[in-house]
């Protein structure tokens, strides 16, 4: 059994199947490249989050707000809307998107990085959305655009600050600490001696204080658990003061995080342990919370989709072996394209086991060198017509993807 099956994918007589539909049937009947997503693999994949937060206490609700940024999709929002999830939005144009999905504007939290007043004002057409400042400076804007819209009642804000902590698996994902890994300035949350006085003034300006956020980085593993439970203590710290200050918050938000399993020899993130920790401190620290937030993106939706692309041709060059495959990485998978480090699994829909493997370059149509999906993978040899599955494509694949070239993006299909 190859490690990436599971319910989703599965072999059948050398060929795969995504949830018991045949990867090439598929293909055949919507054409490619095409994005297939699985709508009960996102349930699975919910359910293993929630089971993990399960001990909860009663009186503690935990809200899973799913990351819109990982992906948009019409079927997928309106999947985790009949679950009870809440919404993680980083646009105005995410808002209105949740809005139209269903989700009621209490359940949506705007969390916005070098945010205009046009911006806000967007966003507080839909008054009763939590609004999450990521900067001092970003007050005066929040308030000059409710001071437009003569919006009289107090808006629920949130405080989102940087611990001095962060994680990721790339330099470019890192998103709290002074600088990421590379050198680059961390541009995201307030450091540690504004957090305060930014609470009091919200406070003076007629805002109402909800509640407290930190996001660390993006695609942890299980050595970067150490580092999280570090950020987790300071968090529930950092509330502490702030209740001792009089700021009684609704909810601790600790973001998301957690990665899936790209690949083979990938230690996962101990997820049960670390909500464990995060309910145990909480508890501890008695800090009078109505809930605690989390806001997966990628764990619930990375393993649920696929990207499906043809081959066109086997080519030659140098001593070098390309699958050419009529789809580029820009406009379907621009992970591998943007990190270097990214990896997808890339398994032959047409031919996934037996015969010879060869050593072969998954390449794009566009005009760039970087876009390949895979370098010299190991696979049975494709052949003209074969369909290749680049998996883990469910979660900032199509939401980054481009029209570079004037290339197309694929169509979608929700299983």
């Amino acid at each position: 059994m190859n490690w990436w099956e599971g319910e989703f994918l599965r072999v059948k007589n050398n060929k795969l199947y995504l949830e018991s539909r045949s990867a090439e049937q598929l293909a055949e009947k919507y054409g490619t490249p095409l994005y297939v997503y699985s709508r009960q693999q996102i349930l699975r994949n919910l359910r293993s989050l929630r089971e993990a937060f399960s001990p909860a206490p009663a009186g503690l609700e935990v809200r899973m707000a799913y990351a819109m940024k990982a992906n948009p999709h019409p079927g997928l929002l309106k999947t985790l809307l009949k679950e009870d999830c809440w919404i993680d939005a980083v646009s105005p144009a995410e808002v209105e998107m949740a809005i139209r999905a269903g989700f009621t504007e209490e359940r949506i939290m705007f969390t916005g990085t070098s945010i205009s007043q046009e911006d806000f004002e967007q966003v507080l057409k839909h008054p009763g959305v939590i609004v999450n400042i990521d900067a001092y400076e970003q007050i005066a804007l929040l308030e000059a655009a409710r001071k437009r819209l003569r919006i009289k009642g107090p808006v629920r804000v949130s405080v989102r600050w940087n611990p001095g902590l962060g994680r990721g698996f790339c330099s470019k994902t890192v998103t709290a600490g002074d600088r990421s890994s590379d050198g680059t300035p961390i541009k995201f949350g307030l450091e540690d001696s504004l957090v305060l006085g930014t609470f009091k003034r919200l406070k003076n300006l007629g805002l109402k204080p909800a509640g407290l956020h930190q996001h660390l980085g993006s695609g942890w593993t299980e050595e970067d658990f150490p580092v999280i439970i570090k950020a987790v203590d300071r968090m529930v710290k950092k509330a502490g003061e702030l209740k001792k200050a009089g700021f009684q918050l609704e909810f601790l938000d600790f973001g998301g995080g957690f990665g899936p399993k790209y690949r083979e020899e990938q230690r996962l993130f101990p997820l049960p342990e670390y909500a464990a920790y995060i309910l145990d401190r909480v508890e501890s620290a008695k800090l009078g919370l109505k809930a605690i937030v989390v806001e997966p993106g990628k764990h619930l939706l990375a393993g649920a989709g696929v990207l499906l692309v043809r081959v066109e041709y086997i080519k030659k060059s140098y001593g070098n072996l390309f699958a050419c495959v009529n789809a580029g990485t820009y406009n379907t998978v621009p992970r591998p394209a943007i990190y270097e480090e990214a990896y997808h699994e890339i398994v032959n829909a047409s031919r996934v086991n037996g015969g010879k493997k060869v050593k072969i370059t998954i390449a794009g149509h566009l005009c760039e060198t970087g876009d390949v999906f895979g370098v010299e993978r190991m696979l049975p040899l494709p052949q003209r017509g074969y369909i290749l599955a680049v998996l883990m494509a469910g979660a900032y694949c199509r939401s980054m993807a481009s029209h570079f070239n004037l290339r197309d993006i694929p169509r979608e299909i929700l299983l």
